[in-house]
């Protein structure tokens, strides 16, 4: 008799513990994973908005830039696409690499040295702009040139609470930033939607902002759209630090209910 009533008891005891250790893991902190959340007030109908924060990038120091001449003149055009450079790469899993692309470096003083004309400052200019400027030059030399211009390392990095934190090379020059989450696996859900930091280095000055993506606001933002070399980092939201905290919480609260049904199971034998 008085080994069943201890039996109960002890089963009694080892229910308590365990709807006390359940309620404590599956308590966390819940979470709004909603992006531009008052556009869902709009109507449901067709709305346009004129784009006026798409900024084309301008060529900085350091920028690698393929540039194609075409002319009716063969040997000119073997004259003008001479341009080789060996440069470290970035994968989009995050493996540094060693590529070699057709390309011109944009040095420290904005000029790249380019066949035949030598040098040429482009640094400060858009790439519409930089085509015209060479194409001016060319015409020197060689008549009706066609000039293509494009950034070949166009890149950008995504760090702090999202799932594939790396550095991407951007196959375009217009990238926004819901394209730069999504390319980096979208922020998980601990990551601060309504915070998001952006740095950016243009002309030897360092400027930061913080979008938050909730509100449509964020889609007029010069910085919603990236420019090359931008940083976006999501910062970890205070559920987090919670998340942590109760893991840390539970392994301990498990090892006690562990150690007290241990002692509990001895002393019944």
């Amino acid at each position: 008799m008085e080994v069943n009533i201890r039996l109960r008891k002890i089963k009694k005891h080892l229910f308590i513990y365990t709807i006390l250790l359940l309620l404590i893991t599956s308590c966390s902190p819940s979470k709004n994973l909603v992006y531009f959340e008052d556009l869902k007030n709009i109507s449901s109908t067709e709305t346009n908005t004129d784009i006026s924060n798409a900024n084309e990038p301008k060529i900085q120091s350091g920028d690698i830039l393929g540039i194609t001449v075409s002319s009716l003149n063969p040997e000119s055009n073997i004259l003008f696409n001479g341009g080789s450079l060996v440069t470290p790469g970035m994968t989009n899993d995050g493996v540094r690499a060693t590529v070699s692309t057709e390309g011109y470096l944009v040095e420290e003083n904005g000029e790249i040295n380019f066949p035949v004309l030598g040098k040429v400052r482009l640094a400060g200019l858009t790439k519409a702009e930089a085509t015209l400027r060479m194409t001016d030059e060319i015409k020197k030399h060689v008549k009706n040139p066609i000039v293509n211009i494009r950034f070949i390392n166009f890149k950008y990095t995504v760090l702090g609470e999202v799932n594939k934190p790396s550095t991407y090379i951007a196959p375009t020059q217009k990238v926004n930033i819901v394209e730069a989450l999504g390319q980096a696996g979208d922020m998980t859900i601990y990551g601060k939607r309504e915070n998001v930091l952006i740095i950016r280095e243009r002309d030897g000055v360092r400027s930061t902002a913080r979008l938050d993506l909730t509100k449509k606001e964020a889609l007029n933002s010069p910085y919603y759209y990236l420019q090359q070399n931008d940083i976006v980092y999501v910062e970890p939201s205070k559920a987090r630090d919670a998340q942590l905290s109760n893991t840390r919480s539970n392994i301990s609260i498990g090892l006690s209910i562990i150690s007290l049904i241990s002692i509990i199971i001895t002393r019944l034998i």
